[in-house]
């Protein structure tokens, strides 16, 4: 539909009017000369009705699934798929034999055998296809790649990565949440949460083959025999440490209201206090108490991968931390890298040569751009700015999110589950 030189906006369809895909959908707004949004495919009556409103887009272009959008003649560029993450390879499949590009949502597949099924498609009908691994995009990890890939490292010999999940975040996402259980959503903890660090992982490897795969980790604190003795089963209606338990309903949804609201009440934001109240007290399944939501997905996780040029991989995972944060450390035969994500900073240390050196240190710092602090450090905009590029032909970034590149990180996480099922036996992905 369109070539190198076609610079009209890439018109683009939102399949799944969520949170993540009305983010990336937003640049319409502050870049309508590059994006526009033209339809929408949206089972929730709500969610469908304000994204129809926001984008001004016509009945004819409204649907409630993505099945019925495919029946209809192709009338975009583009689809924006944010649908849940078992929907995503389901929905995705006839939209791209209708010939639409796609920008698809992470972890793009549950299982290998999805993920093969999605990659077969998009061969057969030259589809182009980004994964949105927006931490890729952030100046961060953009900065810390170019170091790599410039040589000033050397070659890459040890990389380690962690990710510590808050408990507010943890609770509500992983304990009283859509990712609470595996065969409910479709996916585990680590493909989850952490498929954003395994692909940094495997892009800073730039594509070298892993070749073993082992894990160990568990669900061991967000559980019942963990609870306080006295602990009722709803924090507001029978539990006598609703004021004082960091994982109160209460506490992270009523004291901290705009902490999570777009997951707990997307359409009761502005109702009455006293509404929220009776929604967590009698209904919500964020309500409940954290030890007692029947989840099953890991709260902790190590993976440690072997490569096939002999480097040595890994992540580590932890639930229920006291606060967020990513840690990279990259070491390479003429130096290394570290830095934490939050800080928005890393240092680069290189030996140094001279009879009386050790090692030479610069300290690159991004704290100054706001934007470092918001939208997965700038990543989500960036991202779509990427994908308007890659719709239109244009040259893309050291950034871009094929799903080619990214097939690597998500067959890793899949053996680093089967390896941790059983007992921490090597995988390979």
């Amino acid at each position: 539909m369109r070539n190198s030189q076609d610079m009209n906006p890439v018109k683009a369809i939102v399949v799944g009017a969520g949170h993540r895909s009305m983010i990336y959908a937003s640049y319409a707004q502050t870049h309508p000369d590059e994006l526009q949004i033209v339809g929408v495919a949206e089972p929730d009556d709500t969610r469908r009705a304000i994204c129809q409103e926001m984008y001004q887009i016509p009945a004819a272009h409204t649907f409630r699934t993505a099945e019925e959008l495919a029946k209809a003649p192709r009338f975009a560029d583009a689809i924006i798929n944010g649908t849940m993450d078992r929907l995503h390879v389901a929905t995705s499949l006839p939209l791209l034999d209708r010939g639409y590009a796609m920008l698809l949502e992470k972890p793009f597949a549950c299982s290998r055998e999805e993920a093969d099924a999605l990659s077969d498609c998009v061969r057969r009908n030259n589809s182009k296809v980004m994964i949105c691994h927006v931490l890729r995009y952030s100046k961060f990890y953009e900065g810390i790649k170019r170091v790599v890939a410039s040589g000033r490292i050397g070659d890459v010999i040890n990389l380690q990565t962690s990710e510590d999940v808050s408990y507010h975040h943890y609770a509500n996402s992983y304990v009283r949440g859509k990712w609470a259980r595996s065969e409910e959503s479709g996916t585990t903890m680590l493909l989850a949460k952490c498929c954003h660090d395994i692909d940094l992982i495997t892009w800073m490897m730039d594509g070298v083959t892993p070749v073993s795969v082992t894990s160990a980790g568990s669900l061991s604190y967000f559980k019942p025999e963990n609870a306080p003795a006295d602990a009722g089963t709803r924090c507001m209606v029978d539990c006598p440490h609703v004021n004082d338990c960091h994982l109160s309903a209460k506490r992270i949804y009523l004291d901290l209201p705009h902490k999570w609201d777009f997951y707990v009440w997307p359409t009761m934001m502005d109702a009455p206090d006293a509404e929220k109240v009776a929604f967590l007290r009698d209904e919500s399944p964020y309500g409940r108490c954290a030890y007692k939501c029947g989840n099953n997905v890991a709260d902790r996780q190590n993976v440690l991968i072997r490569f096939e040029n002999g480097a040595v991989c890994s992540h580590c995972l932890t639930g229920g931390s006291a606060y967020s944060k990513r840690i990279m450390r990259v070491i390479g035969t003429k130096g290394q890298i570290e830095g934490v994500f939050e800080d928005q900073s890393f240092t680069i240390s290189t030996i140094d040569p001279e009879p009386d050196g050790d090692c030479r240190q610069e300290v690159i710092d991004l704290s100054d751009d706001c934007s470092a602090f918001v939208n997965h450090g700038g990543g989500d905009i960036a991202l779509v700015t990427d994908f308007v590029r890659y719709v239109r032909g244009q040259q893309t970034s050291i950034s871009c999110t094929e799903l080619e590149g990214s097939m690597l990180g998500h067959r890793i996480i899949y053996a680093a589950d089967l390896s941790m099922q059983n007992g921490g036996c090597p995988v390979t992905p």
